[in-house]
């Protein structure tokens, strides 16, 4: 929405982004005691707040300076909304000018956008850190998980951050109350602004300091020509895919996936969301012994469906067992559960890895060209998540290009094809549909389904530890006295 050219002030206060500055001299004409928007002390809940102005009032009077539009007028005090120079009193997630008697008040000038000031992660967690103090720990959602990022962020600093909130906090309070509430009233501005909860737009984002001016003129140096020659010279160079064969292979990956997508054809026996009818669900689940006939053709298409589906990871790692080489998959699992874990459990994990899979005599040593084991090694001193990123990538395409096709054409698979499930598409009636719905099973409860994960996880780390042989051997001669 565009404001129309202001008649009284002329082209130099226009309204816009790019000239902030004639912003704020407008927002200081606002506040004149004589010919600015009128305010007034407000009771709110025990405190008296001054200066306070309601929505009513500022959209009359940018509406009589500006001798705009009500809809150009709403806009545009929105956008001092946004900006920070307005705040609501109230409700201070909705930064949008309210035309009725919902209370604002003038953001002081220390915290306006043109001052420019960098909002430091630094100190947005010593905020956060003194009102938690004054909270007692009752924080706003967004407010407590911003909080929890900063404290894992800045670990080593945290003391100090904890001690510079307290000494604000206990400095805080010797002012009067009034002057608290509005100096909360006005840091908690200014942080919604620059801190928004996701999935709030923030007017910020588009950024004050921009790299280009668009007011300015364009000047062509030596370099710039340079840099954009280089550009045009590396675009043209570049390959391009026609469009026939993107096309192509489009349609080769549809009429491949077609049987397997629930939009395209009917999912078979039934959609349980239109018949209400779990057996869908429960011949897809995890644990079932017999996957159906559809599950099992589509292991076929790639090997990532196939690790991708729990129950053909199952079969896969039969067939590698079958040929003493269910490390490379133990190695890839390992692998991604340090990538995706906690970070707390980084290091035991690498460690775990390194003699299991890795260190010279390992019992499940895996078969990786030397270049990669050396870096993976030495970036196990100091481990982090993406450390075995190099030795999971030769694993998977090891894994892909050979052991992929050799169990295609292994009797596991072919004795899974034959087993297979072939459920009879459901017909039901009317009166059917309404006894499903009146018997809905509420499901397996996702806390019982994680329960159940972590003892399969568990299950399969004791098999895959290291098997101890004097110990069996002694194990067994106490069995025999």
């Amino acid at each position: 929405m565009t404001i129309r050219t202001l008649r009284d002030y002329g082209q130099h206060y226009r309204p816009r982004m790019a000239c902030l500055k004639n912003v704020e001299v407008f927002v200081v004409e606002m506040q004149d005691p004589k010919s600015g928007v009128k305010g007034a002390d407000q009771k709110l809940n025990v405190t008296i707040i001054p200066h306070v102005i309601n929505g009513q009032d500022v959209l009359a009077w940018i509406v009589t300076k500006m001798k705009v539009t009500t809809e150009e007028a709403q806009a545009f005090g929105t956008m001092l909304v946004a900006y920070g120079y307005i705040y609501p009193l109230q409700n201070h997630r909705k930064l949008v000018l309210v035309p009725d008697s919902t209370l604002y008040r003038f953001q002081t000038p220390y915290f306006w956008p043109v001052q420019k000031w960098p909002a430091e992660d630094i100190d947005y967690a010593i905020y956060l850190a003194r009102r938690n103090i004054r909270k007692k720990g009752m924080l706003e959602p967004y407010e407590q998980q911003h909080y929890d990022n900063l404290h894992k962020w800045m670990n080593p600093k945290w003391d100090f951050i904890v001690m510079q909130a307290t000494e604000q906090y206990k400095a805080n309070k010797e002012r009067k109350k009034p002057d608290r509430v509005v100096l909360d009233c006005q840091e908690r501005a200014y942080w919604i602004v620059h801190r928004p909860p996701r999935r709030t737009h923030s007017a910020m984002d588009y950024g004050l300091d921009r790299l280009i001016d668009p007011n300015a003129e364009e000047v062509l140096t030596f370099d710039v020509v340079r840099r954009t020659n280089i550009f045009l010279t590396q675009a043209l160079m570049r390959s391009a895919v026609k469009s026939s064969v993107s096309l192509t292979a489009f349609v080769k990956f549809v009429t491949t996936h077609h049987n397997h997508d629930p939009f395209l054809t009917t999912p078979v026996p039934s959609n349980p969301w239109i018949t209400d009818s779990d057996e869908f669900w429960q011949l897809n689940s995890r644990s079932v012994d017999i996957p159906t006939k559809l599950s099992v053709e589509r292991w076929v298409l790639s090997f990532w469906e196939l690790i991708s589906d729990p129950r053909g990871r199952v079969d896969f790692k039969l067939f590698l067992k079958k040929e003493h080489s269910a490390e490379n998959m133990a190695f890839y699992e390992a692998a991604e559960e340090m990538r995706w874990g906690a970070a707390s459990a980084i290091p035991e994990k690498s460690q775990f890895i390194f003699n299991t899979f890795l260190k010279p005599g390992a019992p499940r040593w895996i078969n990786i060209d030397g270049r990669t084991m050396g870096l993976t090694v030495k970036g196990l001193v100091v481990p982090h998540r993406y450390v075995l990123d190099a030795a999971q990538t030769h694993i998977f395409l090891l894994m892909k290009k050979d052991t992929f096709y050799r169990y295609l054409k292994s009797p596991v698979h072919k004795d899974m094809q034959k087993r297979a499930l072939v459920p009879a598409p459901h017909v039901f009636t009317d009166a059917q549909l309404e006894a499903n719905v009146r018997n809905r099973n509420p499901g397996i409860s996702p806390i019982l389904q994680w329960q159940q994960e972590e003892e399969e996880k568990a299950a399969a780390a004791v098999a895959a530890r290291p098997i101890d042989v004097k110990a069996m051997v002694a194990t067994n001669k106490l069995d025999r006295k």
